[in-house]
């Protein structure tokens, strides 16, 4: 059974900036893509972004401004930097992973973020 182990969340001021990992119990490069989704209070679960296995990055709507994906094949994680982050962007932040051979999709537990001052 594939895990996803998210770590990094917490508080922040807004206009800061935050970090947030995810480490598959798997490389990195057995998943189809990777991915970073939030649930805020205020709407459904939405796509922050995706990175493929070949490295191509997408990000949802209104998100490539503030927030970057990027992975470490030494460390085997995949990262997802979020700057000038606002009150609106306090949520539960997801890892997701599609499976290369079995095209299941694997949810991590989540990481709460919240930008309070």
């Amino acid at each position: 059974q594939v895990q996803l182990v998210e770590s990094g969340g917490g508080l922040v001021q807004p206009g800061g900036s935050l970090s947030v990992s995810c480490e598959p119990s798997e490389s990195i490069f057995s998943f189809e893509f990777m991915a970073w989704y939030r649930q805020t209070p205020e709407k459904q679960r939405e796509l922050v972004a995706t990175i493929s296995s070949r490295g191509v990055i997408k990000y949802g709507d209104s998100m490539e401004n503030r927030f970057t994906i990027s992975r470490s094949s030494v460390e085997n994680t995949v990262n997802l930097s979020m700057n000038s982050l606002r009150p609106e962007d306090t949520g539960v932040y997801y890892c997701a992973a599609k499976d290369i051979w079995s095209e299941k999709i694997y949810w991590g537990q989540g990481t709460q973020v919240t930008v309070s001052s």
